[in-house]
């Protein structure tokens, strides 16, 4: 018989009961998209305000629609998990796992239309 302590009970367990992974992946995520926000900001910027042969050029060109896609994904991976954590916290039972499910749902919704638009623009 093994004896466990209350830290040792506690230990790798959030509200959640899932332990730590959640937030590691938030700031992980976090600093990546700190990294490459920026660069799709003047890539966006520099599109907007074209004509339409203008922003498919700059969109169709490998540089500029890797990284709207990776700022895509990963955004809405990031905004998932953290309205997931938040719900967890604030929300119990059924309430809690139909808003869980509708807040992924919305993100690969959002992210399967801009992948979409994204690959028109740039096939």
């Amino acid at each position: 018989m093994r004896y466990l302590t209350d830290r040792k009970r506690a230990e790798g367990r959030g509200a959640a009961h899932a332990g730590t992974e959640h937030h590691w992946y938030m700031q992980v995520s976090a600093v990546g998209l700190a990294l490459i926000i920026p660069v799709f900001i003047y890539i966006f910027g520099s599109a907007l305000g074209g004509g339409h042969a203008e922003v498919v050029a700059t969109f169709g060109r490998p540089f500029p629609a890797i990284v709207t896609a990776l700022v895509l994904v990963f955004g809405m991976q990031h905004f998932a998990k953290g309205a997931q954590m938040m719900i967890e916290d604030y929300f119990r039972k059924s309430t809690k796992k139909i808003l869980i499910m509708s807040v992924i749902i919305l993100s690969y919704g959002i992210t399967a239309i801009g992948l979409f638009a994204l690959a028109k623009i740039a096939l």
